[in-house]
């Protein structure tokens, strides 16, 4: 069964960082792009950034360009999420998931792990 699990959430102040991963197992990355996506309380669930495991090219949303990056070790089948200078928006559940084609749309992609928490304090 295709499982994919999110890992590196926690809490941290606010201008601090934190490393998400993503760990896939039952899925062969080289026709997948990896997304990432964040849901708060009260708010729609946003694109985040994404990196695609045949291109290597990434992707950011304007919220996050510039302080967070994607990176990935296929053959670990994992991608990870670097988060730098975080502030309290920043605060939301995490979620991977995968697509075959990129989008910035969730409702394009297949498989999405469990979530981790992040919680940024001011």
């Amino acid at each position: 069964q295709v499982q994919l699990v999110e890992s590196g959430g926690g809490l941290v102040q606010a201008g601090g960082s934190l490393r998400l991963s993503c760990t896939a197992s039952g899925l062969t990355f080289s026709t997948y792009f990896l997304g990432w996506f964040r849901q708060a309380p009260g708010k729609e669930r946003e694109f985040v950034a994404g990196i695609s495991w045949s291109g290597q090219s990434t992707f950011y949303a304007d919220s996050v360009k510039g302080r967070f990056t994607c990176s990935r070790d296929n053959a670990k089948n994992t991608v990870y999420l670097q988060m730098n200078s975080l502030n309290p928006e920043d605060t939301a559940v995490y979620y991977c998931a995968t697509t075959r084609t990129f989008s910035r749309d969730w409702a394009m992609y297949d498989y999405w792990g469990q979530g981790t928490q992040v919680t940024v304090s001011s």
